[in-house]
């Protein structure tokens, strides 16, 4: 497997890079408050980024994902990627792909996702929708949602449409996100049926598992500033033993987080099975993630206690992706799951 990026997804990733760093700054998240920074989004649009994914692949997006964490851009980038563009790309029909991508592309529709399917919603014997789900990330932006129902059919809901009701949710992250109520919903159906669900589903494992290794990535990032800049009893608190063996730990967490969401979305792209990579992309977010920001947080001293300081977001957003799509332990029992059912498949 070779994961070294391509022209274009390093042309798309520095882009990214330029445009997340100059516009998603401290005081740009402070003004945002919980809500999303509807200029960034502009930006990003405009600048090609969204539609850019269907050409550089489930990789690509890993890589923007990555620059998207590093500075907590309150976006919906990684929902309108994996829940529109991918999702309509790879199970659409022609007509589909043909009136939904355009909207997609230019920032028009924003999409986000109902995931994982929990029972909360079904199909009655009239074909309408009807159900809850408690919370969905980025609901409050979106336009269009992708709703698995009890049997994993995929159904994509317009956010306007009648019998949809949306409610306000505050979560950990400030993710604009909402609850979601379908009574008597006609939907339209997205091919593939459970296959396509389980296909969305380790499309999102593994782009948030990218999302989370910029997150952890840029916590790290601000705790090593801090304790190269801070001195006590004389010395950079860098040189503490206790300070090199936390920051080392956490960058090893850090790579294992990237170099796994990179091996998933890699398979995915070459056309190979990628659910157990996905799943141990997502265990490590989930695990390992947890562990990093809560290091750079500690890393900090009593100024990671300042609910005010910029890696406190990255700690949110830390907590917030560890139970997204599956805490560690959920995880972990379905790949094993996973693993056993292959192993009997395969024993004669």
């Amino acid at each position: 497997m070779d994961f070294t990026p391509s022209e274009e997804q390093s042309a798309a990733q520095g882009l990214a890079a330029r445009v997340f760093g100059d516009l998603s700054t401290h005081e740009r998240l402070a003004a945002a408050g919980t809500g999303t920074d509807a200029h960034l989004w502009k930006e990003l649009c405009a600048a090609g980024l969204p539609g850019a994914v269907e050409d550089i692949g489930l990789l690509g997006l890993v890589l923007l994902l990555e620059e998207q964490g590093r500075t907590t851009a309150q976006v919906p980038f990684a929902v309108t990627c994996v829940y529109g563009l991918l999702a309509v790309a790879e199970h659409g029909t022609a007509e589909q792909r043909e009136r939904l991508l355009p909207w997609l592309r230019d920032g028009t529709a924003v999409a986000t996702g109902a995931f994982p399917a929990r029972g909360g919603v079904h199909i009655a014997e009239d074909g309408a929708l009807y159900g809850a789900v408690p919370w969905v990330p980025w609901l409050r932006d979106a336009t269009q949602v992708l709703v698995a129902d009890a049997d994993r059919a995929l159904w994509i809901v317009g956010a306007d449409t009648p019998g949809v009701t949306v409610a306000p949710v505050e979560t950990t992250a400030p993710w604009s996100a909402g609850r979601l109520v379908l009574d008597g919903v006609r939907g339209e159906r997205l091919g593939g049926g459970p296959e396509a669900y389980a296909a969305v589903l380790a499309t999102a494992r593994t782009a948030f598992a990218g999302l989370q290794a910029g997150v952890c990535a840029g916590s790290l990032a601000r705790a090593v500033h801090h304790t190269v800049t801070r001195e006590q009893f004389g010395r950079p608190l860098s040189t503490n033993q206790g300070v090199l063996l936390r920051a080392a730990d956490a960058h090893m967490d850090t790579e294992a987080i990237r170099v796994t969401a990179y091996e998933a979305a890699w398979r995915r792209d070459d056309g190979r099975e990628y659910g157990a990579a996905a799943l141990t992309a997502a265990w490590w977010a989930s695990e390992a993630g947890k562990r990093v920001v809560h290091a750079g947080q500690h890393l900090h001293g009593g100024t990671g206690a300042d609910l005010d300081h910029p890696v406190h977001r990255h700690f949110l957003w830390g907590r917030q992706l560890d139970a997204y799509l599956g805490c560690g332990s959920e995880v972990l029992e379905e790949l094993g799951l996973l693993l056993a059912a292959d192993r009997q498949e395969s024993t004669p």
